[in-house]
């Protein structure tokens, strides 16, 4: 029996040296791919081809049931679908890189949509690559990313965090079918901005960031889109997410912010906002002369 136990101890020890691969020990440049549960054996190795995927990579497999648990409360079933054919690749990169996006057959949700839902999932330092074998709108690829993620990183995401990302991505994709792709893209991150700056602590404090971005931005939006995104801001108050984090990872995001800004669209904006006030000033100049 003491002979049994000392060679049970050996082993114990040995294995503590061991270099044995666990997700928790995910390094820079490792990469974990997430593939729909309905595709094809073809499509499955022709989409590991465009994402380069090395032959020890990690692969996880989507349902549809995840991606209609995830976006049912958001979008119509119809819209998902019954079948799970967006896929992913999540590659770690070093601190302080932030997040990277790029998408091919993705035709609703842009690449900065996802990097600002993935930012407020809590999702930090990664290049994601969203595709797909046909066209489709993207909104299921989310629920693989963040699976990868917390897969590879070993935390994680609160269920209520999750619905909230995906929440935000819908909302930012049909404001975008209302008031232009780019324009709802930057509303969203100037908000995350403000909120980094001065964390809203009331519904009427996240009313007004809102109606302050939109208003630099020079968004027009109705009170039934303004309360639909109070309602996903003060959601996302309510469960202390870390704005300062949040803005860090949006570098992206940002860059397409600035482009926007000094695009022949911003300028045109600005332009009006100039002339605007100018006429104004006249106006009261002239009522007092």
């Amino acid at each position: 029996m003491k002979r049994i136990m000392k060679w049970g101890l050996l082993a114990l020890i040995l294995c503590m040296f061991l270099p044995i691969r666990a997700f928790a020990d995910a390094a820079v440049g490792d990469m974990i791919i997430t593939l729909g549960e309905n595709l094809t054996a073809e499509q499955k190795q022709m989409l590991l081809a465009e994402m380069g995927a090395p032959a020890d990579a990690e692969i996880l497999t989507v349902t549809n049931k995840e991606e209609h648990d995830y976006l049912g409360s958001y979008i119509a079933s119809r819209l998902i679908g019954t079948k799970a054919i967006s896929s992913s690749s999540i590659t770690l990169e070093k601190a302080g890189t932030g997040l990277k996006v790029d998408s091919k057959n993705i035709n609703w949700v842009t690449e900065e949509m996802y990097v600002n839902a993935l930012a407020t999932a809590g999702v930090k330092d990664a290049t994601v690559h969203v595709t797909a074998p046909i066209p489709v709108s993207g909104t299921a690829a989310l629920t693989g990313v963040i699976k990868a993620y917390e897969l590879s990183s070993d935390k994680t995401i609160p269920e209520e965090v999750k619905q909230a990302a995906n929440e935000e991505m819908v909302k930012t994709a049909q404001l975008g079918d209302q008031v232009g792709t780019d324009e709802a893209t930057a509303l969203i991150t100037k908000i995350k901005e403000k909120m980094a700056i001065n964390p809203p602590k009331t519904e009427a404090d996240v009313r007004a960031i809102i109606e302050s971005a939109a208003k630099e931005l020079g968004i027009t939006l109705t009170e039934e889109q303004i309360q639909s995104l109070i309602d996903l801001f003060n959601k996302l108050k309510d469960l202390n997410i870390d704005w300062n984090a949040v803005g860090n990872q949006l570098t992206e995001a940002k860059e397409k912010l600035s482009t926007f800004l000094h695009s022949e669209e911003g300028q045109s904006f600005l332009d009006k906002l100039k002339s605007f006030f100018s006429s104004l000033i006249d106006a009261i100049k002239s009522f007092f002369s």
